[in-house]
């Protein structure tokens, strides 16, 4: 079992995002039949609270559909390559689409990509993530809805330069901080690390394009 690092930066972020991801907290978490990893190479962890509550990894799963990624969640969980490693300067960017929204929910759920992974899988583990909702909302800032069923796809990017990291998504640049901000005890080790995918509970889409790129 594992915990997610939780610090300042990301409870702003929280408060910033839509109402319905406070309502979620609520909602049954869902068992994924037939769950587990297939994808060679990949490896992930659920959230520490649905461990708590008997949730294992199996419960969602991760598969490929032609050259994309197939994500569809029981309990929130991380999925990240260990070979797949960023430093220095460098973008983390990959593309989501929801074939059919809320298909597995009566409200959105956020999904992206992460950064600056250290100690993954352990109880120390850190990193950073940026998530889109497929309603248009994300960490702190709102797009324009869409409708329940209907296919939804965002860009989502995570960049390090210099002494900034900054989250675009659909190429707009929607917040940024400061190594400082980011790098200090109890938050990241670093923002070199391992980078990943990242999905919230009850949740399907497929990931293409991820990449990183300096």
């Amino acid at each position: 079992m594992y915990r997610i690092c939780s610090f300042s930066l990301a409870a702003v972020a929280i408060a910033a995002a839509p109402l319905a991801s406070v309502a979620s907290a609520q909602e049954t978490v869902h068992t994924v039949a037939s769950g587990g990893i297939s994808v060679p190479g990949w490896t992930g962890g659920i959230d520490a609270n649905a461990a708590k509550r008997g949730s294992t990894l199996k419960d969602s799963k991760l598969s490929k559909d032609g050259n994309a990624l197939h994500v569809t969640t029981g309990p929130a969980v991380a999925y990240w390559n260990p070979s797949d490693k960023a430093s220095g300067n460098y973008t983390v960017s990959a593309t989501f689409r929801e074939p059919k929204y809320m298909s597995l929910n009566d409200h959105p759920h956020p999904y992206g990509v992460f950064i600056a992974g250290n100690d993954m899988g352990t109880d120390n583990q850190s990193y950073l993530y940026c998530a889109a909702y497929g309603d248009g909302n994300f960490i702190v800032r709102g797009f324009g809805p869409a409708g329940k069923g209907q296919p939804v796809t965002q860009d989502i990017a995570l960049s390090v330069k210099g002494d900034k990291v900054s989250c675009s998504i659909n190429g707009k640049e929607v917040a940024s901080y400061t190594k400082a901000e980011l790098v200090a005890p109890g938050k990241l080790k670093s923002t070199d690390g391992v980078y990943g995918i990242r999905f919230a509970h009850n949740t399907e889409g497929l990931v293409t394009g991820l990449k990183v790129t300096r």
